[in-house]
């Protein structure tokens, strides 16, 4: 048993498990329907948080463009809704019943040929994931085989993602622009306000958001994860050993984005809506900033940073609305400078060790106690005391020694001097 707890520690998947019972116990029996829904609204943004630990801590590629594939979800799911809320009847008072009204509104008056396949949960649910993947895949396959990393990737994926923003807004007839899609309410007709719907949401949510863990968990802990490390920190190296290091970094780019695709989908199901506001900039670099604070190099980590991030915003803006931007500067600036390596640094180099002080402690106490003793460090080499042959100069004289009898007739033993 205890060998079996020692791998399970050894894997990370202790962590894994006080999450799983965080998220899928304890907030549930904790908080009311409207915390627990906007707690999973937070959860969603943990999808793009641990593809950003696989791309960024562990591939060593920094994108800021991550709302672009998690606004893309959004949508494919956001117009499979809005088909569904659009039906004939709902529409009758419109021009072209069976439509959007927003395309209504903008004299359209047939449903584009782009919308006719989510018309279908079963192929919406698919383009969730491969409308991402297919972008990331163009995006990362031109930029990695010519070579192009580091700021100026991060810079082309901010391009990237002000060019869909102004593109959503501009066509207006097709994606509702800035308003984005509203009026989300019903899959197949159960609806999706009602207190249980939400609840089932939210588990489900978790539950996909526990599985994108402990699938990144099984990349980081295979041959593949090695490779990533390597390839970050010496990507020279993991090129000229064989490896195309351009198809690991287009492998971990596409991951992300399929991740993150998963959690606008969630957020179009639980919020209702989906607008250009989750596509920009802005929202890309605050889910680089939860990264950031939980720590890049821990999937777990990542998912404590979003949640505090986004609870700071909401207890923040409804604490002080007229200051909340400024405290939620402070609460990014202060964690990065404290705390380079987030939430998990600080577990990692100072929770646990004092944890491990304090066991050693409690346990030499429990053998003094019982009358035992305790075990007592051994000294390292280097305290160890010079033998006597290196102790003396080089310049000394030779010592001579003879074996001598005590007075009592004892065994002779060495006696150093140089005689009487």
């Amino acid at each position: 048993m205890n060998g079996f707890l020692k791998r399970v520690n050894g894997s990370g998947l202790t962590s894994v498990l006080i999450l799983a019972v965080l998220i899928l116990v304890v907030f549930p029996l904790a908080l009311d329907t409207f915390r627990l829904n906007l707690m999973g609204k937070y959860l969603t943004y943990g999808f793009v948080s641990i593809g950003l630990v696989m791309l960024w801590g562990w591939g060593g590629t920094l994108s800021l463009g991550q709302g672009v594939f998690f606004g893309l979800g959004g949508y494919c799911m956001a117009m499979f809704l809005k088909l569904e809320a659009s039906d004939p009847i709902t529409t009758k008072i419109q021009s072209t019943p069976g439509i959007p009204d927003f395309m209504d509104w903008n004299q359209i008056t047939a449903l584009p040929l782009l919308w006719k396949p989510f018309q279908s949960l079963p192929l919406a649910l698919i383009a969730v994931v491969l409308v991402p993947t297919l972008l990331a895949w163009i995006v990362s396959y031109a930029m990695f085989k010519r070579r192009v990393g580091g700021v100026y990737f991060a810079i082309i994926t901010q391009a990237v993602a002000l060019i869909l923003t102004v593109l959503i807004i501009g066509q207006q007839g097709y994606t509702g622009g800035v308003n984005g899609m509203t009026d989300l309410k019903t899959v197949l007709g159960w609806d999706t306000r009602t207190d249980s719907a939400k609840l089932i949401l939210y588990y489900l949510n978790a539950v996909l958001l526990l599985g994108g863990v402990v699938l990144c968990l099984w990349i980081q802990r295979s041959k593949l994860g090695t490779l990533l490390l390597a390839m970050r920190d010496k990507e020279d190296r993991v090129r000229f050993s064989g490896y195309d290091v351009s198809m690991f970094k287009v492998f971990t780019f596409c991951l992300a984005a399929a991740l993150s695709g998963i959690g606008g989908a969630m957020f179009a199901l639980q919020v209702g809506f989906m607008s250009p506001s989750f596509v920009g900039i802005v929202p890309s670099i605050e889910m680089v900033i939860c990264a950031a604070v939980g720590g890049r190099m821990s999937l777990v980590g990542a998912l404590y940073g979003t949640l505090l991030v986004n609870f700071g915003k909401t207890y923040f803006s409804e604490a002080a609305p007229d200051l909340w931007l400024f405290l939620m500067a402070g609460l990014f600036i202060g964690v990065v400078m404290g705390f380079p390596d987030g939430l998990a640094g600080v577990f990692e180099n100072k929770v646990k060790p004092w944890w491990a002080r304090r066991r050693a402690a409690m346990a030499s106490d429990k053998l003094r106690r019982a009358g035992g003793f305790a075990p007592t460090p051994q000294p390292s080499l280097q305290a160890m005391p010079q033998p006597a042959s290196q102790a003396v100069p080089r310049s000394a004289p030779a010592v001579a020694s003879k074996p001598v009898s005590d007075a009592k007739g004892g065994m002779p033993g060495p006696v150093s001097g140089q005689g009487a």
